[in-house]
């Protein structure tokens, strides 16, 4: 392994990612289910935001935000995945320094990203549902398009902070990261240098973010649910909730996971157990976001039996 001299040691410039679990003869089957699992991903985020492009009745804010969710979903699972799954079939799994840093400064970018998207569409659902009258003006295009980057930038902002002082520690020991993909957990494990600013900023940042962005989805929501329950119709009621359901569902997925991720000291113990946990969020979520918001989606499904019956026309 390639290494430069600092202070007497050794500076790490590679890493060694020990990967999902060390049993040899799991990972082709693991390398399948991996691939399956990254290709029905691409298959079902790409299709999402095709079929939003292509179908003038979805031209909304609420799928003009589902449409960066997708986008965001997309690449958060390309971040890792290809990596990933050349490490099944390879015999010495390693990613350079800059590579690593670079993985996750992507990470907790689109991490954050989503989280505020997330809230976004929450505060999109508020204004459809709780001041319907208000909600061209309120949610107009210029607004659509503030709330999108918005989180883009805070994403790229905490994600370079939090580079820049990973950057600043030293790794001149061990170099094997107990993880599929470089996180910022298991890579404390190995620093000899003081990680009390590290960890400090990652669980400030994790918590600040993550409590901010559900306090959002929250409020919303109380409101949402006191308009609804105050609504004469049960026809009303029903299409209320049934607008909110996906959403609801793409949050509690999300959110659950991460909490149980980032909010615990890096141990050997939470690590491994980060790593289930983390298997979830980079793949299993992005890959059902788009099933969510389709299946319990009438208008998704519609336009997408349109498109279906136009093309088998063409073939007939």
């Amino acid at each position: 392994m390639k290494t430069i001299l600092k202070q007497n040691g050794t500076e790490a410039t590679e890493f060694i990612l020990l990967g999902l679990v060390s049993r040899p003869e799991l990972q082709p089957v693991l390398f399948v289910v991996f691939l399956v699992i990254y290709l029905i991903t691409l298959t079902g985020n790409f299709g999402m935001i095709i079929l939003i492009r292509l179908t003038p009745q979805l031209q909304t804010p609420m799928y003009f935000f589902l449409t960066h969710l997708a986008l965001v979903d997309l690449f958060y699972s390309t971040n890792v995945s290809p990596q990933m799954l050349i490490n099944f079939l390879s015999e010495r799994k390693t990613i350079s320094y800059v590579g690593c840093l670079t993985q996750c400064f992507i990470f907790v970018t689109l991490l954050l990203t989503e989280y505020y998207m997330l809230g976004a569409m929450a505060y999109d659902r508020y204004l459809a549902i709780c001041k319907p009258l208000h909600y061209s003006s309120k949610m107009s295009k210029s607004v659509c398009i503030c709330l999108v980057t918005f989180p883009y930038l805070w994403g790229s902002l905490v994600g370079t902070m939090q580079v820049i002082l990973t950057s600043c520690l030293s790794f001149c020991g061990a170099n094997t990261i107990n993880h599929f993909y470089c996180a910022d957990p298991p890579l404390l494990m190995l620093t000899c240098s003081d990680t009390y600013i590290k960890q400090t900023a990652l669980f400030a940042s994790a918590g600040l973010n993550l409590t901010g962005s559900l306090l959002i989805i929250l409020t919303s929501y109380i409101f949402i649910f006191v308009t609804i329950l105050h609504m004469r119709s049960t026809e009303g009621q029903r299409k209320a909730f049934s607008t909110c359901g996906s959403h609801l569902m793409a949050v509690t997925m999300f959110y659950g996971s991460l909490f149980c991720m980032y909010l615990r000291p890096a141990t050997e113990s939470s690590v491994e157990q980060g790593k289930i946990v983390a298997v979830f969020c980079i793949f299993v979520s992005p890959m059902l976001n788009p099933f969510i918001y389709s299946l319990r989606n009438k208008d998704v499904k519609k336009a997408l039996r349109k498109i279906v019956k136009r093309n088998l026309r063409k073939m007939e």
